[in-house]
Formats: structure tokens, sequence, C-alpha cells
């Protein structure tokens, strides 16, 4: 007879049964696979619902099954771990390890928060609007390198490459001396689209399955010299950090609001009938210390309006695709989910642990967090995204 066990899930928990996030994880000696955070636990999908399409090392597999799986699968899932689990499919989560929970396809990384946008227009364009003249009109991103997302806890090696600071005559080359964060949240596509076929906005919750947080890390002085005239190459090419659980889509129904107004009314192709607006808390902690909790509520694009202009011209999804928010930040300075904002350039130092500090040093180490409304009252969990920064090479 088959020793089972209750899961037992404390009033509360940012891991209850409104949330299941799924991830991929190991034991010792054995696969990664895929498994659902419950509490404090880790459930074996595949030894518990008897479905080989979890035993794969990647979430691609199911979430390319589609939105009527993802739904069943979700109320399966709620059945078996309220009732008797397998003991041997239930592990402690501070005794597996979590893997890259999915294989990316493409990425694309958006500039969606007005405030985040205006604050860099006011550093970089004193003299001039802070925001370009298509930012109301449209999601402006750019694709990023999908080889170098890496899941939490993946050190990260401080880039090198061509910086010319304003007051220097030509370019030098070297380790970056501004590297800095950008607290984002991500959006996973579980039904990919063909070529020549847009997404239109009502399409973003059947085709995107969950969301990960994101930290987009910048290499500010390389970004610098390098954007113009075609934007963030190298300075936001070498590492890109995701946290272990995909929240599903399905978990975040409580957590939808209005975006802010937006003027002017966007064109057709991006005006949504149902609002996408997110009401996430997230949390940016530097070296063990809150700097900033900013309000994903306030971004003026929202993820559906993001991948229908993704999509407009024609382009291709795929399974794994993840696109990018791009930096949370609010009105209030403790809101802001970047350092270059956070201290204004540098010219404002933040105190940290007693230390002055503007940029990212050698050995820090950042941790994004974030909370969401759940169905049942409480508040669901995304876990973290956890980095540390080493020498460059």
């Amino acid at each position: 007879m088959t020793a089972t066990t209750r899961i037992a899930i404390p009033d509360g928990s940012p891991f209850g049964l409104a949330n299941l996030p799924y991830g991929v994880f190991s034991t010792p000696g054995t696969s990664p696979r895929v498994g659902v955070r419950v509490a404090d636990s880790v459930v074996d999908l595949a030894a518990v619902l008897h479905d080989d399409v979890f035993a794969n090392p990647t979430l691609n597999p199911f979430m390319a099954q589609g939105h009527a799986r993802w739904v069943e699968v979700r109320e399966r899932i709620l059945d078996a771990v309220t009732g008797d689990v397998p003991s041997g499919a239930v592990h402690p989560v501070e005794a597996v390890d979590l893997h890259m929970p999915f294989d990316v396809g493409d990425y694309v990384d958006f500039y969606a928060s007005e405030h985040h946008a205006s604050n860099l227009g006011r550093l970089f364009r004193p003299d001039s609007e802070p925001l370009m003249p298509n930012w109301k009109h449209l999601p402006v991103g750019y694709h990023g390198r999908a080889g170098t997302v890496v899941p939490s806890g993946t050190p990260i090696v401080r880039p090198s490459g061509q910086r010319k600071a304003p007051d220097e005559d030509a370019p030098g080359f070297g380790p970056s001396r501004r590297l800095d964060i950008e607290a984002e949240v991500g959006f996973v596509v579980g039904t990919g689209s063909p070529l020549g076929t847009p997404v239109p906005v009502d399409e973003f919750a059947e085709r995107v399955f969950g969301a990960v947080l994101v930290n987009d890390w910048s290499a500010r002085d390389i970004q610098a010299w390098e954007y113009v005239p075609l934007g963030p190459f190298l300075g936001k090419s070498f590492a890109t950090s995701v946290s272990p659980w995909v929240v599903p889509l399905l978990a975040l129904e409580a957590a939808r609001v209005a975006t802010p107004p937006q003027d002017p009314e966007p064109l057709p192709y991006l005006r949504e009938k149902n609002a996408w607006g997110l009401d996430l808390e997230l949390s940016v902690e530097w070296n063990g210390q809150v700097v900033s909790r900013p309000p994903y509520r306030e971004m003026y694009w929202s993820p559906a309006q993001m991948l229908a202009h993704m999509t407009v011209n024609g382009a291709a999804s795929r399974t794994g695709d993840l696109f990018a928010s791009g930096t949370v930040s609010g009105p209030a300075k403790d809101q802001r989910g970047a350092f270059i904002e956070l201290t204004w350039g540098g010219r404002e130092p933040l105190d940290v642990a007693g230390e002055p500090r503007a940029f990212l040093m050698d050995g820090d180490e950042v941790v994004l967090s974030a909370t969401a409304p759940a169905a049942d009252g409480t508040r669901l969990g995304f876990g973290e995204v956890r980095g540390r920064v080493l020498p460059a090479v």
C-alpha cells in the first residue's frame, strides 16, 4: 500500500490553493521535472497526475497544449493536493533544486512605465520633453537575447564593453562602472501564433500561460554609449534573471485592474475590452535591505497590449516566448524600480547598510519579490529572483 500524506497549508501562505505556480525541480539523483508549489512543498506532477507531459525538464510541452488543458490541469491539481498525496511525490521546497522553468523561444523587453520613462527622459534629456513623441501611441520595446535569460540564483558576471563618460574625448573598454537592475514582470507565451497572423488584444488570456519576475540587469555606461540610434544592445544582453515559479494567469484574475487612463486613446488594435492591468506589489532588496516597492498597477501599457503590438506586423510567437514589462516604477521616489532612478543617475546615493551607494559593486546581491491579491482574499507570491554580482572576467 502506497504511503500518503496531507499537505499542510498555513493560513495566509503566499503559495496557497489560489496560487499553485509551476516550476521545474530535481532531487538528488533524479532528473528535472515539472512540479507545483503548495505552501512549503513541491509536488511532483508526473507522479500525482500520472501524466508524462510533466516528466519533461521544461514546461513547454504542457504549455503548448493550450488554454483548455491549463484549466483542466489546474482543477485536477486542486483536487489532488487537497486530498491524500503519495508521500514520495511531495518534497520540502528547501530540499529540491530549482531550474529554469521553461525554454525561452524569443525575448522582448518593453518600456511600459510612464514614471520610469519620464524619469529617464528627465535624466538624459533635461532640456526636452521627458517622453518621446511615440511613447503614448505604442508600447516601446526591443528584442533581447533569449540565450542569456537565466534562472534565479545564477551569478551575474560584471559585463565589459565600450563606455565613454561625458568628460572623456574617446571611448575606452573595460568592466561596467554603472551596473544596474530593472525590476520587471515577465509574461510567458503558452500557445504561439503563426507568421503573418497578429494576436488580437483580447486573445491575451488564451495565449499567455503565466507570469514571472524579471531582473533586467543593465550596464548603464555601456548602454549610454551604444544605444543611439538603434537602442539597447550589449548593455542589456549579458544576463536577464527570472524567478523559478511561473504563476498561472488563471491565478491572477483577482489582481486585474484597469491601466491608468490612456490619453490619447490608443489605435483600435490596442484598445482593450477587458482590462489587463495587474495590481502587483514588487519589492527590491539590495544586500538584504528593501530599497524600493514598485507598484505594477501604475504601468501605462498592459501585457495584453504588449502582445498585440509585438505581433501586429505579423511576427510569429512561439511557446516559451518571454516578454517583459520594462522597469516597474511608481510616482514616489521609493517606488522606482531601477537604481539609476533611485539615485538620480548616481547624484543622490542611497544609504545601504551604512554605505552611500549608487550602482552595484562586486559581491552585491539583489533580490526581487512580489505579491498580488488572490481569489481567496489572501495574497499570492511569486517567489524570488536573486542574483549576486561577480567580478568581470
